[in-house]
Parts: C-alpha cells; structure tokens; sequence
C-alpha cells in the first residue's frame, strides 16, 4: 500500500505541474500576440534609419566624419557587449543560447587583447555570466519588457551607451539577441551599434536616387541628429526583438512540458492501475488460503 500512496502522490504532483506549465503555455501566448505586433513595427524604422545613416555617410569624407561614426583606432580597443536575456528562465534555450556565445565572444576577443565590457539588459544572463566575468560588469538593467516604451530604453540604455561612448570608456558596441522569426524559431543576432557600421547601400524600386542630394543643413550636421538616434532605435529595436523571442520560447517550452507531463501521467497511471490489481489479487489469494487452511 505504500507504494501505491507514493504512486498516488506522483500522479497528484505531475498533475498540479502540468496545470501550472499549461497556464504559462496560455499567457506566453497572449504575450506573445502584443510582443510580436512590436517587434515586426520597429523593423521597417529600424532599417529605414540605417539605410539614410548609409546613404549620408557616402557623402562625408572620413575627416569630417562624427565621432559614432569613425573608429578609433591605436592600441588595443575596449569593446563593450550589450547583452539581451530574459528576466525569467523556463524559455528552454533563450536564455543559454546568447549566454554560450557571449562567453566564446568574450575569450575570442581576450585572446586578441582588447578589453571587454559587459552591459546586461535581463537578469538570466547576469546570474550565470557574473561568476566568471562579474570584473567586466558595468550595468544590469531589470523589468524593461514590463511595460515596454522606446522612451524608457532610450534613457536607460541608450544615453547610458552614448554618456560612455564620449567619455572614452569603449571604442565599440555589439548587440547580441535573440531575434524573433517565428514561433518556433529564433535567431541569435549580433549587431554592431557603435561606431555606426556603414554598408554599401543600393537603390530599389522608388527609392533609387537619380541626382545628387542637397542638404540643409550639411551632411555633418544631419549624421550628428541622426547617429544617436539611430543608437536608441537599434537598442530599442533588439529589446523588442528579443522579448517576442521570449515569449515564442516560453511558449514552446511549456507546451513542450504539458505534453511530457501527460505521457508521464499515462504511464503512472497505467503503473498504478497494474500495482493496485497486484495489491487487490494478492489480498484475496491470502483470503482464500485462509480460508482453506480453517476448513483443512
């Protein structure tokens, strides 16, 4: 009987969780509705602003290039990691996937001689990262996806990103996330965000230029306006990749659960079923030889 009462206890157990794990399943999938919506609006912005950064850049000569966009160049360079990881676990490998490759990032740039720089944006990333590397800690920003605005990570990350970036603590910035493609999948991602990467752009469709722009004011002058702004857009854009990311994550983890709980429910069940039948016969057997011995 004490096996069965232990039996009983595994069933009542896996039940509970798997009524937790499918609660979970059902407000990741809310969330992810919302979160999802977010990411796919910053996309189109988020490239936009790139490609003008771009197209402008073309047209300055590195001289007079703004400070976000030329490199600084002798000895070794201090790099600074922005890393985006969730608050919580129980995403399956959300979180690990970043974590393992800012760790092969870390010691890949170590071993060339630059100084790294760690800016944590979610908790999960910090908690493991910091036993190893809790020297190269400057920032841990916590419950930015609450309530998710640009305005917020704007203040909060990015000015913090520029406010070091012109007192010289770093030379460059890298982004790494996970970005959302889709609820099944998410893509790792690096990005670099400082000095602004300048890439060949080419024309398509309506956007193809046909003569020579004309600025007012000069081209300086717009790169100066747009480069931070580029900087908060590009932050903001990885958050809102990342928490969709999240969400996805969480919501195939926990549907994952819900199913292994109910196979294991099956079996325990079927376990249960058998050991009471053995219990009950076993009982009876006894009866019965009781029985026989009074009368012989």
């Amino acid at each position: 009987m004490a096996n069965l009462k232990h039996l009983r206890n595994r069933i009542r157990s896996v039940n509970n969780t798997r009524q937790i794990t499918k609660a979970m399943k059902m407000v990741s999938a809310a969330k992810l509705r919302r979160s999802q919506e977010r990411a796919l609006a910053t996309r189109p912005y988020s490239l936009r602003i790139r490609a003008m950064i771009n197209s402008i850049a073309a047209l300055v000569s590195p001289e007079s290039a703004p400070p976000l966009l030329a490199r600084r160049a002798e000895g070794a360079k201090k790099i600074q990691l922005v890393v985006y990881t969730a608050d919580r676990g129980l995403c399956g490998s959300f979180n690990s996937t970043v974590i393992r490759a800012v760790r092969g990032r870390i010691a890949a740039l170590q071993a060339q001689g630059h100084t790294v720089l760690l800016t944590f944006v979610g908790r999960k990333a910090h908690d493991v990262l910091k036993r190893q590397f809790g020297n190269l800690a400057r920032d841990v920003h916590t419950g930015l996806t609450r309530n998710l605005s640009f305005e917020t990570t704007e203040r909060v990350v990015a000015n913090k990103l520029l406010a070091d970036f012109d007192a010289g603590v770093f030379d460059e910035c890298h982004l790494v996330f996970n970005a959302f493609k889709s609820a099944m999948t998410q893509e790792l991602t690096w990005r670099q965000l400082i000095p602004a990467p300048v890439e060949q752009v080419s024309g398509d469709g309506d956007h193809t230029p046909t003569g020579t722009p004309i600025f007012e004011p000069d081209e300086e002058t717009v790169l100066a306006a747009l480069l931070p702004r580029n900087i908060a857009v590009q932050v903001f854009q990885a958050l809102a990749e990342s928490n969709a990311a999240e969400h996805a994550a969480r919501m195939t983890a926990m549907d994952n659960a819900v199913r292994n709980a109910g196979e294991m429910l099956k079996k325990l069940s079927i376990k249960y079923n058998r050991t009471r039948q053995a219990a009950i016969t076993t009982e009876l057997m006894e009866i019965i030889g009781g029985s026989e011995s009074l009368k012989g």
